[in-house]
């Protein structure tokens, strides 16, 4: 089971609002100094905080003896209230994705940072690629990544090839020799230099993932910058064939 900090800070809870939220629910309805205590947060800062939550729809508040309370909204009410949020975003959809399809005219670039930015890039890729080319470590992206097998996985579920350029490895021989029955190409270049990343290409997009310090990944999308590395790739695929 998922850890509840974590599930509750993807529902778009910071670390404070988690804590605050959770004490709230364990103690019912208490004053704010209460709940600070309990979450371990100053009284003024909590007190700011629980606004917030209330305005989210995560806790109520009411007066008793002319001091304020707070009470955790019930969770299936905050599940309820997600919900409705959801329908509302898909029937805005189609709005929402022409008005994003107009800037697409602009190349757009988007940075995350830590694992789960390597897993909403991944998905996307699923979501969206027809093909794949790839140039990196598979040593990296096996070692640092969680379960990369069920990407690999669902990609040949969805029938998205790839062409993917590694440096030599016991990792990467693998790679290849299950290639076919995994959709997969592979040409294998020299482990020196060593670096440690990896670059997708997919449509219009170009993904650049670095697995030093803290995994930081870059989304670039624009057609042209995609065809200049779609030529590169094509370029050193073809040198190691003549190889």
């Amino acid at each position: 089971m998922a850890n509840l900090e974590e599930v509750l800070r993807t529902c778009g809870l910071n670390t404070k609002e988690t804590a605050l939220y959770k004490a709230a629910l364990e103690l019912g309805s208490a004053s704010v100094q209460r709940i600070a205590e309990k979450a371990a947060v100053a009284r003024s800062t909590a007190y700011e905080v629980l606004e917030t939550l209330r305005a989210k729809g995560m806790v109520t508040t009411f007066l008793k003896k002319k001091a304020r309370y707070f009470s955790a909204e019930e969770p299936r009410r905050v599940l309820a209230r997600m919900e409705q949020r959801v329908s509302l975003l898909k029937e805005s959809l189609p709005e929402l994705e022409a008005m994003h399809s107009r800037s697409r005219k602009r190349p757009g670039v988007r940075m995350y940072e830590g694992k789960a930015g390597i897993a909403t890039v991944l998905e996307e890729i699923l979501e969206e690629a027809s093909e794949l080319l790839s140039f990196g470590a598979a040593d990296d992206i096996f070692r640092e990544v969680e379960k990369f097998e069920n990407f690999v996985e669902e990609r040949v579920r969805r029938k998205i090839p790839v062409r993917v350029i590694l440096p030599n490895s016991a990792k990467a021989q693998e790679r290849k020799r299950l290639g076919q029955q995994q959709l997969r190409q592979v040409r294998i270049v020299p482990s020196r230099p060593e670096f440690h990343g990896m670059m997708y290409v997919w449509k219009s997009k170009v993904c650049l993932i670095s697995f030093t310090g803290d995994y930081v990944v870059v989304v670039i999308e624009s057609a042209t910058i995609a065809e200049m590395q779609r030529a590169l790739f094509e370029h050193a695929w073809g040198s190691q064939e003549r190889a």
